[in-house]
Formats: structure tokens, sequence, C-alpha cells
């Protein structure tokens, strides 16, 4: 598996690059190459005074780059300027890979600024599988979160095909899952859905027996109320390590009016939040 590790060099950034405990997870799922991406926005020249950006990224990355192969990683470093989400979306696809991973503050006080803007946009238009990698906020020298990324998985589902694809991705996380949490939020249907032919609890002790099989310690749980205020309680009341969420749900229509649940869940999460999106090409 190769993996993209976005970085805009700052201490959030850092903070994810430099963790032993997130490389070591990165490695126990399957990744064997790590792509180093910094994107330098189109409005940012070297020129600009007091400001020597060639030099600091240039020590930058090779100091992330070191931290990477003696952790025993194939690395590469992409250096682009534009848009940083299009730029990190661009060279996944490129290079076929697997993992999206940026680290991100944890919550602002300002509702419209919860996350980095580019956190933010890559959570609205990842082409692969996003980790949203939490750092705390308010330090100088931050550290992450939840450091064991997949230990203690919280996985939320309304039964879509999307939330479908997202549990597949227990297939090479089950290497590093000891625990795993699937939840079911029961709302209002929207129009037009099909009526269940199954109960949430039994479908969801379906998906259970999958994971017991692999040898991970599984719960279920049916909770009633909004989706994303009732992930978010849920993590508050498991603290897993990471949410594990499609990016889409049923609803286009509420989808448009209202943003979408997973990303209400990356803007709002205490920690990790493993964004799936929809199969480019169903």
């Amino acid at each position: 598996m190769k993996a993209i590790c976005a970085t805009d060099l700052s201490a959030a950034s850092e903070a994810t690059i430099e963790n032993e405990t997130c490389l070591e997870c990165l490695g126990r799922i399957g990744v064997e190459e790590i792509h180093l991406v910094t994107v330098i926005p189109s409005n940012v020249h070297a020129g600009m005074p007091g400001i020597d950006f060639e030099e600091r990224r240039e020590q930058a990355l090779a100091r992330y780059r070191r931290v990477i192969e003696n952790a025993g990683f194939d690395t590469e470093a992409h250096v682009v300027r534009g848009t940083p989400h299009r730029r990190i979306n661009g060279i996944a696809e490129a290079i076929g890979a697997s993992l999206t991973v940026v680290g991100s503050r944890g919550k602002s006080p300002l509702e419209n600024r919860v996350i980095g803007s580019t956190a933010r946009n890559l959570a609205r238009t990842t082409v692969v599988p996003l980790l949203v990698n939490r750092i705390e906020r308010g330090a100088e020298e931050p550290d992450i979160v939840r450091e064991h990324l997949f230990q203690r998985m919280l996985y939320a589902t309304d039964f879509s095909e999307n939330a479908d694809r997202a549990f597949e991705a227990f297939s090479y996380l089950r290497h590093a899952t000891q625990e795993a949490t699937l939840v079911h939020v029961e709302t209002p249907k929207d129009p037009g859905l099909p009526e269940e032919d199954e109960e949430p609890k039994a479908r969801l002790e379906a998906l259970a027996s999958q994971l017991e099989d692999w040898e991970i310690e599984t719960r279920t749980a049916v909770r009633q109320g909004d989706p994303a205020d009732e992930i978010l309680a849920a993590e508050a009341e498991y603290e897993p390590t990471t949410i594990l969420i499609g990016s889409r749900g049923h609803s286009r229509l509420r989808r448009l009016l209202l943003g979408s649940v997973s990303e209400d869940v990356v803007a709002r999460a205490d920690g990790n939040v493993m964004l799936v999106p929809p199969d480019r090409m169903a």
C-alpha cells in the first residue's frame, strides 16, 4: 500500500509525521511507501519579504524523510504549487495511493473554522480514504490526541452502499484493530428511501460476526437522534482511537441542504476520523 502524508510544515503536520506510534500503525495495515506532499499556495512567492520558504521547506522535508525511512518505509517527496486539496487529491490518484493522512488541530471556538481549510476541503473531495489525525490545540509542540490509530475503532453506518464500502476497510485495518464498536443511528426516513428488510440490530450483529471471526472484540449500538450528534456522543462514551465512516449517506437532498454527516463528524470529533469516499467507478 501507498500512503500520502500531506504536510504544510506546521506543528500539526510535524506531530503526525514524527510520531513513531502512528508510523507503526500505518505499517501494520500494510503501508510500505509514504509520499510526502507539500503544496505551496499559488499566492505565496519565495520573494515575499521576510520569508525564506525554500530553505525551510528543504530542511523540513529532509528531516521528515529521515524519520519515515528510519521507520522502514520507502519515501518520496512532492513539492507542488496550487490549491492544496486539489493537488493532494491529484497526486493520490496519480500514484495509486490507498490512504491520505493529514494532521489537523482539535476543535476551534469558531464554528466555521473547526478544522484547517485543507483538512475540511479534503473531507469534501478526497478520492481515496482520508485519515484526519487529530492534534492537540494550544501547544507550541503539540501531541497526537489518539496515538494508536486503529486500535479501537468506532464504525458508524447508515447501511448505505458507501457505508458498506467503509466497512470493507476492516480487511486491512484488522491487522491493527483490537476492539470495534458498530453504531447505527435511527432517524426519520428521507422521502423515497426503501423500507429496511431487517432490524438495524440484526444487521449490526451480522457485521460484528465478521469482525469477531478476525478476533476483534466487538460491540453494537443502535441510537436515536441526529446522526452526527449521536456518532459524536458514541465517541465520547466509547473513546475510540478512530471513527470510521463513509463520506456519503442515502439522501442527496439532505447532503445539499445540511452538509453531509461525515463532514460534520470530521469537523467536530475529538479524535481521529477515517473517511472512506464513494467508489469513483460506481
